[in-house]
């Protein structure tokens, strides 16, 4: 193959892997400046969230073998995965996690750690509640949504379910997200986070859960970016002069 045949061959591919890639390398640009000029506190949003008192170290508590027994009598339980001491709107409340089959069917009873008394998963007033004390700003409630599925373009996506969504009236539309099972807030989302999580989602080229790097789409343009930078290379030495 002569040198001018080859030359247009070459300037003809780089010229095409250019245009497809380019679009997608200003994705990556444009992600990359946002992500390194943001602060992530305020992605995260935890200027918004209000500092919670522990509870005194003089509080009575309840044997917590006495709780699991009273979850025995209403339920089979082969396995213990977790307990702990938690707070609800200032009271000290254990949270057992246990299952019947080990890693499956996981489930979630809440007790008031005083008086040993299993209690219900949380209602929608108390979620709104627990929602406004975590929340640092004043604000008035916009919405509040029980959730029990969600998908992978969720922003409350593989979280803990069922939860309400409580979304304020602020400036930056926040939505505390609170576990109706677990008695606890998990995300706080704001506008910061949801443009974050767009830009991550050009990002990683995963546009069906947006968090998987591993793709194959992903990949793909990143060999044709090889592709790209070593037709450009053989195009300079073969354009050049002696």
């Amino acid at each position: 193959m002569r040198k001018g045949e080859l030359q247009r061959k070459v300037r003809k591919t780089h010229r095409w892997l250019g245009v497809i890639l380019g679009i997608q390398f200003l994705f990556w640009t444009i992600g990359g400046l946002y992500f390194s000029w943001s602060n992530m506190d305020e992605v995260h949003g935890d200027h918004h969230k209000t500092h919670i008192h522990p509870l005194t170290g003089n509080i009575s508590l309840v044997n917590p073998q006495d709780i699991l027994t009273k979850i025995k009598q209403k339920d089979t339980v082969n396995f213990v995965l977790g307990m702990q001491l938690i707070q609800i709107l200032e009271k000290p409340i254990y949270q057992f996690i246990y299952s019947k089959e080990h890693d499956r069917g996981k489930k979630i009873q809440l007790a008031d750690a005083q008086t040993g008394i299993l209690r219900p998963n949380l209602s929608k007033k108390e979620a709104v509640e627990i929602a406004q004390k975590n929340f640092l700003d004043d604000a008035k409630i916009q919405q509040v949504e029980y959730l029990t599925t969600t998908n992978g373009h969720h922003e409350y996506r593989e979280q803990p379910l069922p939860a309400y969504a409580v979304t304020f009236a602020h400036p930056s539309n926040t939505t505390v997200y609170v576990s109706s099972e677990l008695g606890t807030v998990q995300k706080f989302r704001n506008n910061k986070w949801r443009i974050f999580d767009f830009l991550w989602m050009l990002h990683t080229m995963d546009y069906q859960g947006r968090d998987n790097i591993s793709n194959w789409l992903l990949r793909a343009f990143s060999i044709f970016g090889l592709f790209t930078l070593s037709s450009g290379f053989v195009l300079f030495f073969l354009s050049r002069k002696k």
